[in-house]
């Protein structure tokens, strides 16, 4: 019995559920014969109901400088709680939002953020084996990373409700970016849904091009911006974050890039905010949102306040022993509330205590100017900075700040290693190779925990990434080897990603690489008071420089900057309140600057420069020209000298142009070896003796199909005398002439083949009634073969 694709009634009902069939009388039998013509009219009347009810197609214009922003709704995705089309040029993203309707057991905001790069979308065919997508890339968690911490902030406090923000890359047109894209998609999306979220946000890339801003620039436009900044904005230009990689950029220039995003983004939220007063979206009401009992929290001051505030006030406390005093505290106090309370949830117990832990601890910033560890505001941990800590390294340093301890360690290999982009990045971004990375690691016996080893988290990606960008500007553009820094958290108490890309920078130093100028990095945070008549609005106000852990966990901001004594290489803030007034963020990154020529002129003291030259243990990189002629004997047959080589040495050979080749070695030693080795296989003396258009006697070694090999002299490598050059008479062997391998035969020299290098004899020239000369190696004298004119320069 067929059914009805959209309402599902099936056909024997269906007659009774269509209109006009309600009063009609009929047989079984005659189902059979009216049942079909009857579905055919339910299905389009379904249809075109069901169209009608969700179709409202809307959409959206922003002007941005000379390109246009287009955003809408309505036509794709329907079923999703929100889906949102951005396009910009010919790039076209989809982004959908969905949000389960029934709380879940964390004790945290569940969302999920995937991006995706579709092949597809770019006009190509993944590359794996199975030519489909596969797993994610580097790129594409960067990516979700980016849009989780534009959007996360805007979601009401306590709403504990699984959400899923899907990004679906339609078209892919190689000239913008589509991770921006996708950030104001996952905006209108939230916005046009009936989610709970105090949205929109916009956001924007802000580039510097020949000392003009430039918004949303296109990917060529990018390959000379000094600036790669992406900002995300709220309402009332507040800033909700924050990422940047920039050549060294000016404190007031950054500042400006960051003033002229917001208000850019303003634009795309009044066009959002337009769309979703046309659609009328009406926000539903969570079953509960999760929030401290009143009553419990008051319980919870009355028992712990005073012990946890002792605790807080105690500067002789570490990170662990603190920790360890908070959870004593915790523990006793809980027991307390479960017997005060016994049908209590235990969230609910919880939430009590850290709601008056975290008071506590941010009233002694806001109220009494004190932290934990008994610093000024603006005070710097002690830092410790040492060089060469293990000798077989390239290069190595040790960066202690606090309780969080750095290793860095830099290795040198060829520019064969260097990273090769997947082609759909490649199609995406347009970048190709690298030749400079920085890994992190954090491992869990950093915080004194145990915890799975292996694998790359997207913490640890992100992290490491944001060090590399601080870092990249200052590698050499021409830098003769691909370099990798490895950074790995021994201690952490907060900040590790800027240490790394201080530790990064003693190492790179350390290793004598030439880098332009020392890079230091510094995270500030933030403790702020709500106004209770605007809770958007922020009252009151303390920015912490270079933060613990504690205070990133219990604060309103992590703010990471990094740069040199000049200007800034990468920022990144992560903000957890609905957003930041211009005005935090310009006195953040003052706050920072400071903090950051402090940490400077600390590692200054350790190692000032770069070393004028790396170290004897360390590989080596040598040019060697090889003539066109000898290049076929350079690389043997089929590369077979290039992979001897590697074999024997360890060493790498790549081509540079068609005379010049780079040795990479991976020790002095081993380029010692290739020197003598390279040396041998050029070898060649009686080449050198060979005139061009001069006759010479040579030894067939080889018949094949298409030639013959010849040799002129004993130890010289076998060329082919082709078929073509054999005799004037076209032939499809050399049989054909009575050839054997031994037998000697008469050719004329003209020189190697100037493109390929390739040595070229001739028989056929012979041929012909000519005067000739046959030359022998170890004979000068002339031997004269026949009558007629002079020299012939005829060639094959």
């Amino acid at each position: 019995m067929a059914a009805c694709r959209l309402c599902g009634i099936g056909r024997i009902r269906l007659l009774f559920h269509h209109p006009k069939m309600q009063n009609v009388s009929f047989k079984l039998r005659n189902v059979i014969g009216i049942g079909s013509t009857i579905t055919k009219l339910h299905l389009r009347s379904c249809h075109e109901s069901a169209w009608n009810k969700h179709s409202k197609v809307k959409k959206v214009d922003v002007d941005l400088g000379e390109r246009k922003l287009e955003i809408s709704t309505g036509r794709l995705a329907r079923f999703a709680d929100g889906a949102a089309i951005v396009q910009l040029g010919s790039t076209s993203v989809m982004v959908t939002a969905v949000s389960k309707s029934k709380p879940t057991s964390s004790q945290f905001m569940p969302l999920v953020v995937d991006y995706r790069q579709k092949a597809a979308a770019a006009g190509r065919i993944p590359t794996n084996y199975l030519r489909r997508e596969m797993g994610t890339t580097d790129s594409e968690i960067l990516t979700s990373r980016l849009i989780d911490r534009s959007i996360r902030p805007l979601f009401p406090a306590g709403y504990f409700y699984d959400t899923q923000i899907l990004c679906n890359l339609l078209a892919v047109d190689g000239v913008n970016n589509p991770d921006v894209l996708a950030i104001n998609g996952a905006s209108a999306a939230l916005a046009v849904s009936d989610i709970p979220w105090n949205g929109p946000i916009g956001a924007v890339r802000m580039g510097l091009v020949d000392g003009e801003f430039v918004v949303n620039p296109t990917r060529k436009e990018m390959t000379s911006s000094l600036l790669n900044l992406v900002v995300a904005s709220a309402p009332h230009s507040q800033v909700v974050m924050m990422e940047a990689a920039a050549e060294n950029v000016l404190q007031q220039d950054f500042c400006h890039a960051i003033k002229l995003g917001v208000k850019h983004a303003q634009q795309i939220i009044l066009a959002i905010q337009q769309l979703a007063r046309e659609l009328k979206v009406t926000k539903r009401t969570p079953p509960k949102i999760f929030a401290a009992v009143l009553e419990m929290v008051e319980t919870t001051r009355q028992l712990a306040s005073d012990r946890i505030y002792t605790v807080f006030t105690d500067y002789s406390h570490d990170k662990i022993s603190r920790d360890e005093a908070i959870n004593k505290i915790r523990l006793e106090t809980e027991e307390q509330l479960k017997e005060k309370y016994p049908n209590a949830e235990p969230y609910d117990v919880i939430e009590a205590f850290n709601t008056v832990s975290k008071e506590i601890f941010r009233n002694l910033v806001l109220n009494e100017y004190k932290r934990c560890d008994g610093r000024e505001l603006t005070a710097l941990r002690d830092i410790a900075c040492e060089v060469d800590i293990f000798k077989p390294l390239h290069g190595s340093a040790l960066f202690q700040r606090g309780q969080t301890q750095v290793l860095c360690t830099v290795t040198f290999d060829s520019l064969e290693s260097s990273i090769k982009t997947d082609l759909i990045t490649v199609a995406l971004n347009g970048v190709k190779e690298k030749n400079f990375m920085l890994h992190y690691e954090f491992p869990p016996y950093a915080t004194n925990e145990i915890g799975k080893m292996g694998g790359m988290n997207r913490r640890e990606l992100g992290h490491g990434a944001l060090a590399e960008k601080a870092l990249k500007p200052v590698i050499p553009k021409d830098f003769p080897f691909t370099v990798r820094v490895t950074s790995e958290v021994l201690e952490s108490n907060g900040s590790s990603s800027m240490a790394s890309v201080c530790g990064g920078s003693l190492a790179l130093m350390d290793a004598g690489v030439p880098i332009s100028a020392p890079v230091a990095g510094v995270a500030v945070g933030l403790v702020s008071k709500a106004n209770l008549e605007k809770p958007t609005e922020i009252q009151d106000y303390r920015l912490l420089t270079d933060i613990l852990g504690i205070e990133d966990y219990n604060g309103d901001m992590d703010f990471k900057m990094a740069g040199t004594n000049k200007g800034i290489t990468a920022l990144q803030a992560d903000v957890k309140i609905p957003g930041l007034p211009l005005k935090i963020v310009m006195e953040a990154i003052q706050q920072a600057t400071v903090a950051k020529r402090e940490i400077l002129t600390i590692m200054h003291k350790t190692i000032a420069k770069p070393r004028a030259s790396r170290k004897d243990n360390g590989p080596a990189v040598e040019t060697v020209r090889v003539p066109i002629s000898r290049r076929a004997r350079f690389v043997g047959p089929g590369g077979y000298n290039l992979r001897r080589l590697q074999a024997e040495t360890g060493v790498t050979i790549s081509q540079v142009d068609e005379e010049t080749f780079s040795v990479f070695a991976p020790t002095p030693g081993a380029m010692s070896e290739a020197q003598e080795f390279i040396t041998e296989v050029c070898k060649d003396d009686q080449e050198q003796q060979l005139e061009f258009g001069a006759i010479y006697t040579a030894t067939i070694t080889e018949i094949r199909d298409i030639g013959v090999m010849v040799k002129l002299y004993p130890n010289m490598t076998a060329v082919l005398l082709h078929n073509s050059q054999l005799d004037h008479k076209r032939i499809k062997h050399p049989s054909a002439l009575g050839l054997e391998v031994g037998q000697q035969i008469q050719v004329k020299y003209f020189g190697r083949d100037p493109t390929d290098g390739r040595m070229r004899l001739s028989r056929k020239v012979l041929q012909s009634p000519a005067v000739t000369v046959v030359k022998s190696l170890s004979d000068k004298h002339s031997i004269s073969m026949a009558t007629g004119t002079s020299h012939t320069t005829d060639g094959p």
